[in-house]
């Protein structure tokens, strides 16, 4: 495995930070590790780049344990940060060039630029560009050494939709030449998109793991919606007791959703009644992840 987390722990005093975590990264994975503000997402991902100490546990990054691992383990990830401190007189090119210097091998600029979408902007100063364009060079200098493993927190914060797809499609290419990559997000249709595997943080403590698919079949309800006609009497459509009503508009949650699909449906071809906005909604990543963390981590 690229990346290991065997039952590791991070106290500050009293207070557990990472409470007993574990979790493993194969070579050419995308791990999305989801959770609140305060869940331990952050501390977790400062231990396997080597910025902060862990209390106990142990963890390894490409073999290297990332206390120790120096200029070897530095030589061979990148990191794009949720904010950073790039100095606004640079150039991008100027940026891409000091940043590159540190690793033994770099990227081009041209592929850089053209990876990130940068091409129009590469000799523009950074205090010039825009709150988007800084992040795409947050981007560039993350992947400017050939990164074997790639940690990405919040990557696509201030993009538009068209610049997050392009970021999307870039991760995947990475991944795809054999990079490894831990992504935090708060866009759980990012995580739901890119993220072969995740794990939910709730508390320092990992409460779920599998893949988006995996965790969304495992929510208990599926949620049906319609329009229910005009002077219709729900029981004449077997419509559920617990099925809740706004307006007109019918919400049913349900475990069993093809058989009670099937009963209401049935009831109005019978019955002549068409059923406005029919819809079938399966739990979306978001439903789960707030099912498993709570509304708020506070």
């Amino acid at each position: 495995m690229t990346v290991v987390v065997a039952d590791l722990h991070k106290r500050y005093g009293d207070t557990a930070a990472v409470d007993g975590i574990s979790f493993e990264i194969a070579e050419g994975e995308v791990y999305g590790l989801l959770g609140h503000n305060g869940a331990g997402k952050s501390t977790t991902v400062e231990i396997l780049e080597g910025h902060r100490e862990r209390t106990s546990g142990a963890v390894s990054v490409l073999g290297l344990d990332p206390a120790s691992g120096g200029r070897e383990l530095r030589d061979r990830i990148g990191i794009v940060l949720q904010t950073s401190g790039i100095e606004a007189e640079l150039t991008v090119r100027e940026a891409i060039e000091l940043y590159g210097s540190v690793y033994r091998r770099r990227r081009p600029i041209d592929e850089i630029v053209d990876l990130v979408g940068l091409e129009a902007k590469v000799d523009a100063r950074i205090g010039t560009l825009s709150g988007g364009q800084r992040r795409r060079v947050d981007m560039a200098l993350g992947i400017v050494g050939y990164p074997e493993v790639l940690f990405l927190d919040e990557p696509t914060t201030g993009f538009d939709p068209a610049a997050r797809r392009r970021a999307w499609d870039m991760i995947t290419g990475l991944c795809s030449l054999g990079t490894t990559v831990l992504l935090t997000t708060h866009y759980l249709d990012e995580a739901e998109h890119l993220a072969d595997r995740v794990g939910v943080l709730a508390h320092g403590r990992l409460v779920a793991e599998g893949t988006p698919a995996q965790l969304m079949d495992a929510a208990p309800t599926t949620t049906i919606v319609f329009e229910l006609p005009d002077d219709v009497d729900p029981d004449a459509l077997l419509i559920p007791a617990d099925a809740t009503y706004a307006g007109h508009l019918c919400e049913i949650s349900t475990a069993e959703p093809t058989r009670v699909l099937s009963e209401i449906t049935s009831a109005a071809v019978a019955r002549g009644y068409e059923l406005s906005g029919l819809a079938v909604r399966r739990p979306s990543l978001e439903d789960v992840f707030l099912g498993l963390a709570g509304e708020d981590e506070s």
